[in-house]
């Protein structure tokens, strides 16, 4: 007698975190987390405003899961949200793993988003929703970067699909929309010359802020050899395509320069992307 396979326990994750400006600088006012995403607290470094990290207990995503992000900053508050490791999705029997991310800035606030890479394994069907809402002078810094399979193992993404969506709205206004859609065997389409052209990972770093502080970013980049784009006044815009270990240390030798430049930060990356 075959006993059917079992069944895989959907996990449904949420972590909700809200940050406000007090006397003594920017301080957490309300946290939600329900497994399997749970939120640390690391010291930060001198200088440093508050930096959340998102943990994902259960080790990735696999089909039909899904994570469920929330964060708001107050007027005139500044904070980061990062991850520890890389989220992983594994291959899936068939449902899409999903993760809806919304950031809600105020007047004067300043957030950094800033995970570490997404590995999507092959097989993997992943889609993915961000949201992001500004209101007048606040300023965005934020970076995503996928992996098309396992580089350490020679694996590509040549099954699955991806779904990859970012609207952002100014004052309630939409600014910026952009997709990346996957689906229907992205192997064919990664390989594409006029397209990813066989890269194995891929990256977007975002910088909404002034124009002028924007223009600034933009030629700080590009004179450091990183090309770089702003298609509305006041977005900047960059990307790069190519292997993993390549595409994360651009997106290592940039944050810290903006940071820095813009955001008037120390010059240096979370320490959990180092550690």
């Amino acid at each position: 007698m075959t006993l059917p396979l079992p069944r895989h326990q959907r996990a449904h994750g949420r972590a909700e975190l809200g940050f406000g400006l007090r006397l003594r600088g920017t301080a957490l006012r309300h946290l939600y987390h329900a497994a399997p995403l749970r939120v640390l607290f690391p010291t930060p470094e001198p200088g440093e405003p508050p930096m959340a990290a998102l943990v994902n207990v259960g080790g990735g995503l696999a089909g039909g899961d899904s994570l469920d992000v929330a964060v708001e900053i107050a007027e005139g508050g500044t904070a980061g949200v990062t991850t520890p490791a890389a989220e992983k999705i594994y291959r899936s029997l068939g449902e899409d793993s999903l993760v809806s991310t919304t950031l809600e800035l105020r007047r004067d606030a300043t957030l950094e988003w800033l995970p570490q890479e997404t590995i999507l394994f092959d097989g993997a069907r992943f889609a993915r929703h961000m949201r992001v809402r500004l209101a007048p002078g606040a300023r965005l810094l934020a970076a995503e970067m996928l992996v098309f399979g396992r580089a350490a193992r020679g694996e590509r993404l040549e099954s699955g699909a991806l779904f990859d969506s970012w609207r952002l709205w100014r004052d309630g206004r939409l600014d910026w929309a952009d997709a990346t859609d996957l689906s229907g065997g992205p192997g064919t389409r990664l390989s594409q010359r006029f397209g990813f052209n066989g890269a194995g990972a891929a990256a977007l770093l975002l910088l909404a802020a002034s124009p002028a502080e924007a223009l600034a970013g933009r030629d700080l980049l590009r004179g450091a050899g990183h090309d770089a784009t702003l298609p509305r006044p006041g977005l900047l815009l960059a990307r790069w395509l190519g292997e993993a270990m390549a595409v994360r240390a651009a997106l290592s030798a940039t944050l810290p320069m903006l940071r820095a430049s813009v955001l008037k930060l120390p010059p240096q990356l979370p320490r959990l992307w180092t550690s």
